[in-house]
């Protein structure tokens, strides 16, 4: 009996992704579970489990090649689960297809006779297509995930790219030759106008429909130019990540979609610090760390459950009040800043919590960040730690409506009542900001949420 292992939905709005590596050869016995190949998306880079044990007898979906959500990747003899490998000393990993023909196509043969009819596209792909094609949409209805990001890191506008694939689909070859022929241009010679998208995601890009504009990189925006970069000795020129121009593409995205309003609060530790003092030592033989983060994020999902419309994504025209609290937590990984995020966080305890953000921290450092881990987050927290300064105002997560920004905890003078007089006492301090979406976060919502968050933590009202 053999199965086929698909390639699974990876996350929102993963439509595809690209086959960046085999784990395993043609004869090679896997067990169920066992990681057999890496998956590229625009949301994370993912290792696909075997669904069953046995032997591979096909790799349909060779390295570089990208397939959509439910395309075979391989298939598999679930009967030969305890048979050896016996893979032949030759095998290797195919090579990936011309563009345009898919992972499971054969060749061209002059021997096979051409089909008598071609298959109906379906409506609904014309449509689609027709549409991309009249709303000059940067390409993204005619290349893939990875050549518009191939693209994007290239300065190369896919629109003035003439496609060489199937149906003038632009290919990597394309973007390499376009963005060759930029760097043989005199650099004397001034930015050309263009407007882009600038959004590697398909689906934020139709969000924005064909009425809104990108700055293009390196060019400008309107009557703007932006001087053109002329080469000096000691200048280094750092390309994008692939996840820097992730960030980079959310983070532009958010500020011109969502109007951001910040707010701040200051914030006496004074009680939630005892209280942390008390039982850290308690908390650390347990093998859980109890960190003030620990007790801001407990604060956080109380107070998204008293005011449920924080705790939203906007839509074309309303909006969607989220029942599950899934709290995103900012980790500085060795590739850059990512947000895992904890899956109905209010449901949680204090306890719950401080395991929980130990756990998303420690896998987002060693890269074992899943896209379960990075899909469906509702609000997000961004602690700097002690070098995190007075405060700043974060932006916002897309599609959350908000996200708090932690400062720096300070000692600090300040006033208050003993036996009824005003003193001047020291305390540990810390400002917080939360930044909304005003299109459906109003002052008296968004003040009103960040006092109950203040409130919780100076009155220490936590349960240890």
């Amino acid at each position: 009996m053999s199965i086929n292992l698909v390639m699974p939905s990876l996350g929102e709005s993963v439509i595809e992704g690209t086959i960046t590596k085999w784990l395993v050869h043609e004869g090679d016995v896997v067990t169920r579970e066992q990681p057999v190949v890496s998956v590229a998306t625009d949301k994370a880079d993912s290792d696909v489990p075997a669904p069953q044990g046995g032997r591979i007898l096909k790799i349909l979906a060779p390295e570089g090649a990208t397939v959509k959500v439910g395309d075979p990747l391989c298939e598999i003899d679930a009967s030969g689960a305890s048979l050896a490998p016996n893979r032949p000393a030759n095998a290797t990993v195919p090579a990936p297809p011309p563009e345009g023909m898919s992972a499971t196509s054969e060749p061209p043969s002059a021997a096979k006779p051409a089909p008598a009819a071609r298959t109906p596209r379906p409506a609904a792909a014309v449509r689609d297509e027709a549409a991309s094609a009249a709303s000059g949409d940067n390409g993204t209805g005619r290349s893939s995930p990875v050549v518009r990001k191939l693209a994007l890191e290239h300065g190369v506008n896919l629109d003035q790219v003439e496609g060489s694939g199937a149906r003038g689909r632009v290919t990597r070859e394309d973007v390499m030759r376009a963005a060759e022929t930029r760097t043989t241009e005199s650099p004397a010679r001034g930015p050309t106008e263009a407007t882009v998208h600038g959004v590697a995601d398909p689906d934020l890009a139709a969000l924005l429909g064909t009425g809104v504009k990108f700055p293009a990189p390196n060019v400008g925006y309107g009557a703007y130019k932006v001087p053109p970069y002329r080469a000096k000795d000691g200048d280094q020129v750092v390309p994008f990540t692939r996840r820097r121009r992730l960030t980079a593409d959310h983070m532009v995205y958010s500020k011109l979609t969502a109007p951001h309003v910040v707010t701040v609060a200051e914030i006496d530790l004074y009680r939630t610090s005892k209280l942390r003092e008390q039982n850290k030592d308690r908390y650390k033989k347990e093998g859980v760390p109890l960190t003030m983060l620990s007790f801001v994020c407990t604060a956080i999902v109380r107070a998204l459950r008293e005011f449920a419309a924080i705790n939203a994504r906007v839509l074309d025209d309303s909006y969607v009040l989220l029942k599950d609290v899934n709290l995103g937590i900012a980790v500085d990984a060795p590739d850059g800043l990512i947000v895992p995020n904890i899956k109905r966080a209010d449901e949680l305890s204090l306890r719950g919590l401080a395991k929980a953000i130990d756990d998303v921290a420690g896998r987002a450092r060693a890269g074992k960040i899943t896209a379960d881990d990075l899909a469906g987050c509702s609000f997000s927290v961004s602690n700097p730690g002690i070098k995190g300064n007075l405060f700043g105002g974060a932006i916002i997560a897309q599609p959350n409506a908000a996200i708090l920004r932690m400062g720096e905890i300070k000692k600090r003078v300040v006033v208050v009542e003993v036996d009824g007089q005003d003193t001047m006492v020291v305390h540990p301090v810390m400002y917080v900001a939360l930044s909304y979406d005003h299109r459906i976060i109003d002052g008296v919502l968004g003040n009103s949420f960040l006092y109950r968050v203040r409130e919780i933590l100076e009155k220490a009202e936590f349960e240890v």
